[in-house]
């Protein structure tokens, strides 16, 4: 009676194949996990896209500062503080989203070049990570201070930033009033001295012209005297 064909196969002589593919498939995996490991690690030891959030530092600090209950009463941080620190934290925030949106564009073309690392990508991406989150937190705190004021905060804050922006041009013009004043003197007085040196030499032109011309007719009558004096 003849076996079926699937019961006909050599189970022994596939032992090794297949103990083959389960040892690779185990390296694999276990070089996969070793090197994920060793990315994380990596991207945990990059630096930083921006320095400390000090504004953040600040209203956490005095978010810590408040009372708790049945503890030593300790003075309460007004909320009108509270706010003022948030919003410092908005517009902070807001100048570094300015930052990470102007810098995404060169960093993506930098690295399709080859003119970057894969560090500096790394360090882009993990700063808009944290951007998001800090982001979605200062609403959360907003809402928390002042219902919907999550809503319009940041708003407030681009307005703020924009009139600081302003006022930081305005004082850099009003730096650079003073040297240019004195170079505008110093190039009046050149000016000056160069327009009277032409009146000078202008006016010192047709007197000139004018002696010329006295002695010209003072000597013709000389000349024509001793020619008849000669004849």
């Amino acid at each position: 009676m003849a076996l079926p064909a699937f019961l006909d196969i050599d189970w022994k002589g596939l032992a090794l194949p297949f103990a083959y593919v389960i040892v690779l498939a185990g390296a694999l995996m276990t070089f996969s996990s070793v090197y994920r490991k060793r990315k994380a690690a990596e991207s945990a030891n990059l630096a930083p896209w921006f320095g400390p959030h000090l504004q953040r530092n600040i209203y956490l600090s005095l978010l810590h500062m408040q009372p708790e209950e049945g503890g030593e009463k300790t003075p309460r941080i007004p909320d009108s503080v509270l706010r003022a620190a948030l919003l410092r934290r908005a517009v902070e925030d807001i100048r570094r989203l300015i930052q990470i949106k102007n810098a995404k564009q060169a960093c993506s073309s930098l690295l399709q070049r080859g003119s970057v690392g894969d560090d500096l990508w790394q360090r882009f991406q993990r700063a808009e990570k944290e951007m998001e989150a800090e982001l979605r937190d200062v609403v959360q705190e907003a809402n928390a201070l002042a219902p919907n004021w999550g809503q319009s905060i940041f708003q407030s804050a681009h307005e703020m930033a924009g009139n600081a922006h302003i006022r930081t041009q305005i004082d850099d013009l009003l730096a650079t009033t003073e040297s240019e004043k004195k170079w505008w003197e110093k190039r009046r007085g050149q000016i000056q001295s160069d327009f009277m040196k032409e009146i000078d030499s202008s006016e010192q032109s047709p007197s000139k012209a004018a002696s010329e011309e006295d002695a010209v007719l003072v000597d013709t009558p000389s000349k024509s005297k001793k020619k008849g004096a000669k004849k």
